[in-house]
């Protein structure tokens, strides 16, 4: 713990505060415009704050800081200092030092146009980050077959006695053996940039032009040369999705969130159309609120070097809005605007990347479980913490799903060496439980389970090497309970809680808190989160039906016959709502009384 007495000297001006271990090592990095207001303010609140941070200050020993002119020259600091601690509490970019760039070196006399991983501040025009090298490579295949840049090192004040391939399968315009003047060789570049900017109408009206002045000279090879690029460049424009109608620059970014990892996807939208599109994987996500990973996103994302559009649509809006839009015009050099659109297209491309950012984590996942290393891992670690007799080779997992004690299911999901077996899995109504009980679900649901298997019923004989509950310690006792009630103590059982992912096995008075990196509370919250969607699913299964069922069902005159003869015309029972009298009646078997009474009692 910081002594209070180090507090007091902590100035209030503003810049970045640094929390350090007992070893030194940096735990979390942040800005403040008064910064001993901020670091107290941890200290003060300590009780309020979310669990990853009651941890984070358990091990704080130190505080360091560093003064800043502004807040916004604060921002650039903190994710200089982050990418360079990487601190474990803070949301962070995963791998950001690795991210690649297309570079374009403008300072050489014959500008390259190259990838890499290293940002100078040497007046390059920088393009990306790209989420991996594959995207980059492709991207920049792609403008090389468009533009005829250079991309060796060579020394061009010497010239060569003959150029190499490239310039054979016109990949580059040859300025090593003078094929090509400095002027048209800075049109190449600058056509590159423009293209490279989403301003794909400004480059063909170059190029047109362009194609007309050749051909007006007679120069036909080279008219030709640029009517094969125009059609190249209008083949690409054609293939990419007109997003908006009035030609605005802007980029979207939409977040999903699943504890320790996010993942933020990124529409970059220029003159209108879509342009481009990257997915970016955040850390140290754990019980942060989606407005402060996004800030932290953008902040990390537009210090990085890609240019600043005047507009940023979010999924979330942020705390630090106007702080991060003053920062970002100090970037671009002209206003910026952050907002959550409300309604039509720019809301609809806003609920495309969250669609983007989901299916991106659910790929992280199965990828996880395809991984036979990392599953072998969590399987030992399970073993290890768990205190089991031996490996968990086959786990199964209940969750209850109700609402009020309505329509309450049961699910059973099994995982086999770490991974799902969606053909074992189960899913139970459960009916001698009327009342909110949840205790008394699951007991249900256990003993209807394992009840199958003393019985040797086929397709229940497989017996699990671990069982576990999603619940706390009152759910581990009530399974503990039917285990022992039908003699099946052998059988080891744990259960997972999911506010503090706080694990409750027999053996321990305590719950087990594994550390957020551990496979093996990975894999857990796994099978967790899969037996809570195929409960959930089945549970507004359930939901519907008897939604339905009771609607229906109380309308006097309307039998299962004429039930299911409306249900077959309109679909659902809101349709059924909203129809009107004359819509009703129509019905084969249906009268307007009895279309009157349908409409009274709904």
């Amino acid at each position: 713990m910081v002594p209070e007495e180090r507090l007091k000297f902590v100035p209030t001006s503003p810049g970045i505060y640094l929390f350090k271990d007992s070893s030194g090592e940096v735990l979390y990095v942040g800005k403040a415009q008064n910064l001993r207001s901020r670091v107290r303010s941890y200290f003060a609140a300590s009780q309020t704050l979310s669990p990853k941070l009651k941890q984070m200050l358990g091990r704080v020993d130190d505080v360091d800081f560093v003064l800043t002119d502004s807040e916004q020259e604060a921002i650039i600091l903190e994710c200089n200092f982050i990418k360079r601690y990487r601190p474990r509490y803070n949301v962070r970019l995963k791998d950001d030092k690795g991210y690649p760039y297309l570079k374009i070196k403008t300072s050489e006399e014959w500008p390259r146009v190259y990838i890499t991983r290293k940002l100078d501040d040497d007046g390059s025009r920088y393009f990306g980050p790209f989420a991996s090298a594959g995207s980059l490579r492709r991207t920049y295949n792609l403008i090389k077959k468009l533009f005829p840049f250079r991309s060796c090192n060579k020394d061009l004040r010497r010239p060569e006695p003959r150029p190499c391939l490239e310039y054979y399968i016109h990949r580059c315009a040859g300025p090593c053996v003078g094929a090509v003047s400095h002027e048209e060789y800075q049109d190449i570049i600058r056509q590159t940039i423009l293209f490279l900017e989403g301003k794909r109408e400004s480059l063909l009206r170059q190029l047109r032009r362009k194609m007309k002045e050749a051909a007006e000279r007679l120069e036909f090879e080279k008219a030709a040369n640029l009517r094969d690029q125009i059609q190249a460049v209008e083949r690409i424009a054609q293939q990419q999705r007109v997003v908006s109608l009035s030609r605005d620059n802007f980029d979207v970014a939409g977040l999903i969130q699943d504890r320790d990892l996010a993942c933020v996807q990124m529409f970059f939208i220029r003159e209108g159309k879509l342009i481009g599109q990257e997915h970016f994987v955040l850390e140290g996500t754990q019980d942060e609120i989606p407005e402060r990973i996004l800030a932290s996103f953008l902040e990390q994302f537009y210090s990085s070097g890609p240019g600043v559009p005047p507009e940023i649509l979010l999924s979330s809006s942020l705390a630090e809005g106007p702080l991060l839009e003053s920062w970002l015009k100090l970037r671009r050099g002209a206003r910026v605007v952050i907002r959550v659109p409300r309604r039509g297209r720019k809301k609809e491309l806003v609920e495309l990347a969250l669609k983007n950012a989901q299916e991106t984590l659910e790929q992280l996942k199965f990828k996880w479980l395809a991984d036979a290393g990392k599953a072998s891992q969590a399987l030992e670690e399970l073993k290890e913490k768990l205190h089991l007799p031996q490996l968990p080779h086959r786990i199964e997992c209940y969750d209850i799903s109700d609402i009020r004690g309505k329509a309450a299911v049961g699910s059973l999901v099994v995982f086999e060496e770490g991974r799902p077996r969606p053909s074992f899995y189960r899913r139970f109504r459960v009916r001698a439980v009327a009342e909110i009980d949840d205790y008394a679900m699951m007991r249900e649901v256990l003993r209807r389970r394992f009840g199958k298997l003393k019985q040797g019923e086929e397709g229940w004989s497989r017996i699990p090497q671990l069982v576990v509950i999603d619940g706390g310690r009152g759910h581990l006792n009530c399974a503990l309970e039917v285990m022992q009630e039908l003699n099946l103590e052998s059988i080891p059982v744990a259960a997972i809680a999911k506010e503090e992912e706080e694990i409750f096995i027999p053996q321990e008075s305590e719950s087990l808190l594994l550390p957020r990196s551990s496979q093996g509370l990975y894999l857990m919250q796994r099978i967790r989160d899969e037996a809570h969607r195929f409960a959930l699913s089945y549970h507004l299964k359930v939901r519907r039906r008897e939604g339905l069922k009771s609607g229906l069902d109380l309308v006097p005159g309307i039998g299962p016959k004429r039930k299911r003869l409306l249900l077959r015309r309109f679909g659902s029972l809101e349709a059924i709502r909203e129809a009107s009298v004359e819509e009703l009646a129509a019905v084969p078997g249906m009268t307007r009384r009895l279309a009157e009474k349908v409409k009274e009692y709904l």
